[in-house]
């Protein structure tokens, strides 16, 4: 019998990080110059999901970007991108108005 005494979670499957950033590049249109991280955390906070996943920008214009989806790696898709990317795009239009 096998236990963690740390609760410590296997590691999210690199190919499916991998199509995150994928869609995370298409979505938001960056170019190469910018990095794209996708962490998976347990959130401690009251009323936060136990997992959640960041999507970090980096090197972009806005500098350094970061976004959070209240789900595990495995359960984001593209549609959870995509609307990351629109809220993206109306904060920004909103600031230049």
């Amino acid at each position: 019998m096998s236990f963690n005494l740390f609760g410590a979670r296997s590691a999210p499957n690199p190919s499916r990080v991998a199509e995150i950033k994928t869609w995370v590049a298409e979505a938001f249109a960056l170019d190469d110059a910018v990095l794209v991280m996708v962490t998976e955390l347990q959130c401690t906070e009251p009323g936060c999901p136990p997992i959640e996943t960041v999507v970090a920008l980096m090197g972009g214009p806005d500098g350094r970007q970061q976004f959070k989806l209240h789900s595990p790696i495995a359960d984001v898709s593209f549609a959870d991108i995509a609307a990351l990317a629109r809220a993206d795009a109306v904060h920004h239009h909103d600031d230049h108005v």
